[in-house]
């Protein structure tokens, strides 16, 4: 019966010490992964590899490898996830677009009533009357003003001197041929053309294709006007109300100032032609 007794209680005692054992081999496992981790982090990611790699748990402490165990990955919010931004898309600003190109439409027939309003005639010399005219020399066709300089000698008289003196010819037979019913004469290496005083039908006649050119200068400004109102509304139903009206305006007012501009050089013109 004692021996009984005595083996039970050496039992108990080997059972005890392997415990105690198996906790203090935890306890310096735990301590030398911290120390690895710490003094060797070479070591340490060999250990548990690159980030993007799977971790090994079974080189990991009990405790750390049961603790892991309970988290979770963590779930992006709704917001996150859907990226929105919550910004609202402006209205384009198409204003400096529309009036640009209105204004660019309406300058062009401005300038194409100046060169027409040019060729006309009148009893006073003027050096821009001959930049119309058309010169054929060598089998090429240039402006007059790029083969000659035009001045006025008098308010009755112009001057033609060409750059080259082989192409007076040239220049005398295109200036004869054109519509303005000058007949300039050779006066050494120029030529000298005498403006004829307009006769009352001349007159007339000159002020009904002034008459008729301000009215095509006119409706090119209004097709002008026409299309900036159609552009600003296909682009109505994107825009305030408030600023489609405002552009509206803007165009109107562009088309009166250009309207006004043609009207103004017209009138010009047709006291040019009657006090000459």
């Amino acid at each position: 019966m004692s021996m009984f007794v005595v083996r039970r209680a050496l039992s108990s005692s080997r059972n005890a010490i392997g415990f105690l054992r198996r906790r203090s081999s935890s306890v310096v496992q735990s301590r030398d992964f911290f120390s690895i981790s710490s003094s060797s982090p070479n070591l340490m990611t060999r250990m548990i590899g690159s980030r993007d790699s799977q971790f090994d748990l079974s080189i990991m402490p009990d405790f750390l490898r049961d603790s892991r165990r309970g988290f979770a990955k963590g779930k992006k919010s709704k917001d996150d996830s859907s990226g929105a931004t919550g910004m609202v898309d402006a209205s384009p600003d198409i204003g400096p677009s529309v009036k640009a190109a209105a204004s660019s439409q309406m300058e062009a027939a401005i300038d194409a009533l100046s060169r027409d309003l040019t060729k006309l005639r009148t009893g006073r010399a003027a050096p821009g009357m001959l930049d119309h005219i058309v010169v054929e020399t060598g089998g090429v066709k240039m402006p007059l003003n790029h083969l000659a300089l035009v001045s006025v000698l008098d308010p009755k008289t112009l001057s033609i001197n060409p750059y080259d003196p082989d192409t007076v010819k040239e220049l005398e037979k295109a200036i004869v041929s054109s519509p303005l019913g000058l007949n300039p004469k050779l006066d050494g290496q120029r030529l000298v053309a005498s403006i004829p005083a307009l006769t009352k039908e001349h007159i007339q006649a000159m002020c009904k294709i002034v008459t008729k050119s301000s009215e095509v200068v006119k409706q090119s400004i209004r097709r002008a006007r026409q299309k900036a109102l159609e552009t600003i509304k296909k682009a109505g139903s994107s825009l305030p109300k408030d600023e489609v009206k405002r552009l509206e305006k803007e165009v109107e007012e562009l088309t009166k100032k250009f309207v006004k501009s043609a009207e103004d050089m017209c009138k010009s013109k047709e006291k040019e032609i009657t006090q000459a």
